[in-house]
Parts: structure tokens; C-alpha cells; sequence
């Protein structure tokens, strides 16, 4: 029998505008039947888990953070995390959500959240208890509540909306039971018939592994893609505030980008390494093997068909499919008059890397020098510098703050291409500093200082989009 249903995310940001999501993307045109066979997974409403966590760009401590630490300031960041989820419980009133019940659900769980806390406070003076082996447990708890939160919200507006939704708590609140991703996932879903039930599930799975554990953030996009493989979806469908385009808006101009359309995973798996998000490279893959294509829409423009990512696209005419990079980087080099002729130089490097959990962006060599650009905001960077220091005392270790700009395409296997480029930076007046393509020519790397990088973007999506 043919596929019949989807399996939809919907992120944070979107989330927070849920009156939004419920009538673009939820409700929309759809009546009776036509609501049914699509299973939604949903993140925590923007900015809690960087409440209840870290702050995943500034890297400011939140409750984890505070608690792993040691600073008992812990208890006001979970209050301030209750404050701001009650504060979202209040505004999506108005459409239809039971605060008093929201507010008991948010209640009982950080109630719980704290005693439990504080409970590892006190075991933490008896010195037979590891902080090692309660900290990892400890992220997985305070991950959990973010998305518990809004899919019991989702669901409860969705029931007063005369819609048969059902709440799909993955993220084992209580339960000792400790099951592989595979079982959860699976125990979840069986006898639910999806042509008259909606699921709103959790973007968060306890499973025996631990999700935080493997993946860290981004966890909600693993939880879809097995969603989708277990349940053998027609497609899955990632709802976000914009469309996946040519390049950042924000930078180009809205008036100036185009929606891709179409692309591969494939194209993907380099976006992801520019941490775009896309989809996180890990939860494509399983649906790339079991041929789920992924569509990226736009959650304000409900009519528009988004950009589809499938296994075999490739453009049928040589075309940029996006620019994009990072202006977060720091280029590790390391010269050493050693290096040359020396067979597994590059390797002996690499184990700092390695030993301190760092993964670089891309690399450049020539006989004495190796550059390895990494993101910037890494908190064991120093550590590897030290290590590389250890390992290689005759070497010169450097670094600098750069940024990375990507020409990416499914199909640019053809003269000029690069010239091309590296022709617009010149007009522009940006100087290469290093690059890097790979003998398949998805994607051309130009390394260029910080202060460029915004003019580097807009001048390459001139020549590569605009001018097309």
C-alpha cells in the first residue's frame, strides 16, 4: 500500500507564533479528512531551551549551565525559564488554550525538575557519587520539558479546535523503562490509525542512548527524520519562518533571493556543514537511505511549495543553488619546516582535533603548512592549541578570525565557474585569503577576513543569481 501520510516539524520560532502556524500550516483550507494522516513534531517555543540549557549562540549559561557549574544562581534561571513559559501559556489564551490547565502541566513538571535538582545538590557532598555520571542524565531532563511543554499546549488548542489530536509524549517523564530510539518510536505509534488521528509528538525521545548525549541541540530533526523512516511517511515536510533561498535575506535583500525549489541531499549535507539548518546532516541520512524526500516550506506562506530535497536532483542547467558561509571561524595554521616529507604529519595534527572534540569546516595544505578552519565558538579551542603545542614544539601555530562564503550548487561541473568567482570577489575589492574545492564541484570555499564577509555574499549572489 502506498504511503499515505506525512511527518511535519515545526520549529521554535515558528512555535511562538502559533496562532500563525494553526491557521497557515495546521488548519489552513484542510476540513475533515483532509486534516488527518500528518503527524506533527514539534520543537519548545523559541529561546526556552537556550533558558534551560545555554544560550546556543552567545554560549551564556542557562540552568544546565549553571548547575553543571555549581552556581546555585541555577534556581533563578529555572524560575526564569517557568516565568517565560507561563508567559506563552497566557498569550495563546485567545486561541483557544486552557491556561490553568497549561500552567499546571508547566508547574508539576519544574516543580518536579527542582526537587530533583536539589536532591543531586545534596548527593553531590558525598564523595562517592561521580558528577560525570548525573550531569548527562541531568540535560536530558531539562532538554525534555521545553518540548513536553508546547506539545501538550498544541495539543489542548487543537482539541478546542474540534480537531482529534493526540498528545505523543516521548520524552519519558517518570518512567525507568529504558528502550532503543527504534522501540520508543515504535511502541509510540502502534494501533494509531493516522487518517483520524493527529499526533503532536515531542521533538524530544528518551531513549537508552540518550538524544542530548549523541546529538546535542538540534535533537528535534533526529526525532523527525525516525519519526518518518519507523513510520514509512510520503514525505517529510520542516515548516520554518522562511524560505530555503538563494541566500540570507538579511544580507542580500528579500527583494533580491529566490526560493531554490529544488535540490538533493547531497546539497544538504554541505549546508549543514556551513551550520545552516536545513536539516541536521545525521537526521537526513536515514531518510536519504528509505527515499523520503524532505520539503522545507515556509510557515507564513502556506500556498507556496517550498523547496523539495530528494536523492537524485541535480540541476538540468549548471546553476549557484545558494550562497552562504559563516563569519565565525578561526584558521588553526600550523607551519612546520618538518612536515615536509614526513608521512602522517597531517594525522599526528589531527589528534588534537580530535582529542578535544573540534570539527573543522574545511582545510587547507601545501608542503610545510597545514590550516584547519574551525568554528570559532568552540569552548575547547584552547586546549587544542595547547595539545598541538605538545605535539608538534617545533612547529609555528597561528590563528586568526576569518570567515567562509560558499558557492554550493547540484550541478557546476563546468568551465569558468571558479574564475568566475573569484572574478566578482576582485571587483568587489575582497581578497581571497585561502580557498578550497573538491574534485566533485558542489562546493567552492573562499576564506576572506571577517570585515568582508557580508560584501563577499551580496557580490557573489549578484554575479551567481541576480545577474542570471
Amino acid at each position: 500500500m502506498p504511503r499515505q501520510h506525512t511527518v511535519e516539524k515545526i520549529g521554535g520560532t515558528s512555535m511562538s507564533r502559533f496562532g500563525e502556524v494553526l491557521r497557515n500550516v495546521i488548519i489552513g483550507n484542510r476540513k475533515g479528512a483532509d486534516l488527518y494522516n500528518r503527524l506533527f513534531v514539534v520543537s519548545a517555543y523559541g529561546g526556552i531551551t537556550n533558558l534551560l540549557l545555554e544560550n546556543k549562540k552567545s554560549g551564556a549559561p542557562g540552568v544546565y549551565g549553571k548547575f553543571a557549574a555549581g552556581d546555585d544562581t541555577w534556581i533563578a534561571s529555572l524560575e526564569q525559564a517557568r516565568a517565560k513559559m507561563l508567559e506563552f501559556n497566557h498569550s495563546f489564551e485567545t486561541i483557544g488554550l486552557d491556561q490553568r490547565e497549561a500552567d499546571n502541566f508547566v508547574n508539576e513538571r519544574m516543580d518536579g525538575i527542582r526537587d530533583c535538582l536539589h536532591d543531586l545538590v545534596r548527593l553531590r557532598t558525598y564523595g562517592h557519587f561521580n558528577i560525570k555520571t548525573y550531569l548527562p542524565p541531568t540535560r536530558e531532563m531539562l532538554s525534555a520539558v521545553g518540548e513536553a511543554h508546547s506539545a501538550f499546549n498544541s495539543t489542548l488548542i487543537l482539541q478546542r479546535h474540534d480537531i482529534n489530536a493526540q498528545l505523543i509524549d516521548l520524552t519519558g517523564w517518570k518512567k525507568d523503562e529504558l528502550l532503543s530510539f527504534d522501540e520508543v518510536v515504535t511502541q509510540a505509534f502502534a494501533g494509531i490509525d493516522f487518517s483520524k488521528v493527529m499526533p503532536i509528538i515531542t521533538g524530544y525521545v528518551k531513549y537508552d542512548e540518550g538524544i542530548m548525549t549523541r546529538f546535542d541541540r538540534g535533537y528535534s530533526e533526529i526525532s523527525f527524520s525516525k519519526i518518518a523512516v519507523i513510520t514509512e511517511a510520503r514525505e517529510g515536510i520542516i515548516h520554518k519562518e522562511y524560505h530555503l533561498s538563494t541566500g540570507d535575506p538579511a544580507i542580500i535583500g528579500s527583494d533580491k533571493v529566490k526560493v531554490i525549489g529544488h535540490t538533493n541531499f547531497d546539497i544538504a549535507d554541505q549546508l549543514s556543514d556551513l551550520d545552516m539548518e536545513a536539516i541536521h546532516s545525521k537526521a537526513s541520512k536515514e531518510m536519504e537511505l528509505c527515499g523520503i524526500p524532505i520539503r522545507v516550506k515556509n510557515a507564513f506562506e502556506p500556498d507556496h511549495p517550498g523547496t523539495i530535497i530528494s536523492c537524485d536532483y541535480v540541476s538540468p542547467e549548471p546553476r549557484v543553488e545558494m550562497i552562504c558561509g559563516r563569519n565565525d571561524l578561526e584558521a588553526i595554521e600550523v607551519m612546520d619546516p618538518e612536515m615536509v616529507g614526513h608521512v602522517g604529519y597531517d594525522y599526528y595534527l589531527m589528534q588534537s582535533l580530535v582529542d578535544t572534540g573540534i570539527s573543522y569546516i574545511t582545510k587547507t595544505t601545501n608542503a610545510n603548512t597545514i590550516t584547519h578552519f574551525v568554528p570559532q565558538k568552540n569552548r575547547r579551542l584552547e586546549e587544542c592549541i595547547d595539545l598541538i603545542h605538545q605535539r608538534m614544539p617545533n612547529a609555528t601555530v597561528s590563528r586568526n578570525s576569518v570567515a567562509i562564503v560558499s558557492v554550493i550548487g547540484s550541478n557546476m561541473s563546468i568551465p569558468g565557474f571558479l574564475s568566475k568567482a573569484a572574478s566578482a570577489l576582485h571587483q568587489a575589492g575582497i581578497n581571497v585569503l585561502a580557498l578550497a574545492q573538491s574534485t566533485r564541484q558542489v562546493n567552492m570555499q573562499f576564506i576572506v577576513s571577517r570585515s568582508d564577509y557580508e560584501a563577499a555574499i551580496r557580490a557573489l549572489h549578484k554575479t551567481f543569481v541576480e545577474d542570471i
